[in-house]
């Protein structure tokens, strides 16, 4: 099993790492091999709906979100991590994942998704829900926890004093553990379900 983490944070050492950290542990005492890229110190444009993607399978801007492709592509659980700016995302990290996601054909279907948050104090809830709706829209299985998915803290490792917070990324990560492995072995058995061919239903006409 593998998982791919993308921290969102411009901080490498930041409160967002802390939150990821605690993952990593339960992960590694899971036997699940782990990979986490650092995202938000990168200089990433926005998508500009060239449609370059649709004929060639990769974005036209060929930078970090080209090299994760496959690694995502590998993966069977995705976890996206970020701090929150105006309860929102760190805005290059939704630039990334705009692109990530819309440039790649592969099948996501049943890669286990995970959103994690780090605040000083509020706009955490605004931007775990927005980060989940990048696996909402590709079929990908939403993995809970205890809470919602967040940890505050403001000056660099105030983190680490959030018992709460790191408890909340230790049952996340082990219910993504439980859920990769139960959805394996359902694929082994079951198959991924049928799919229809896509409508698309415009509302203006």
């Amino acid at each position: 099993m593998k998982v791919l983490i993308l921290n969102g944070s411009p901080r490498k050492d930041g409160n967002t790492s802390f939150a990821i950290a605690e993952m990593e542990k339960v992960f590694a005492q899971e036997g699940i091999e782990v990979e986490t890229i650092q995202v938000g110190n990168q200089a990433v444009r926005g998508c500009m709906a060239c449609g370059f993607c649709h004929k060639n399978g990769k974005c036209v801007f060929d930078d970090a979100v080209n090299a994760v492709a496959p690694k995502f592509e590998e993966a069977d659980g995705l976890v996206v991590a970020s701090p929150v700016y105006y309860a929102s995302a760190n805005a290059t990290l939704v630039a990334f994942l705009q692109r990530l996601f819309y440039s790649t054909h592969f099948e996501k279907r049943m890669k286990v998704g995970a959103a994690i948050c780090s605040a000083r104090r509020g706009g955490l809830t605004a931007t775990y829900d927005e980060l989940n709706k990048f696996f909402g829209i590709s079929g990908m299985p939403i993995a809970s926890g205890q809470y919602w998915n967040g940890i505050h803290g403001a000056a660099k490792g105030e983190a680490e004093e959030d018992a709460e917070g790191l408890q909340m990324m230790r049952t996340l990560a082990r219910n993504m553990a439980f859920l990769m492995r139960s959805i394996a072995l359902g694929k082994e058995k079951f198959g991924l379900p049928e799919t229809e061919p896509h409508v698309f239903t415009n509302f203006v006409r």
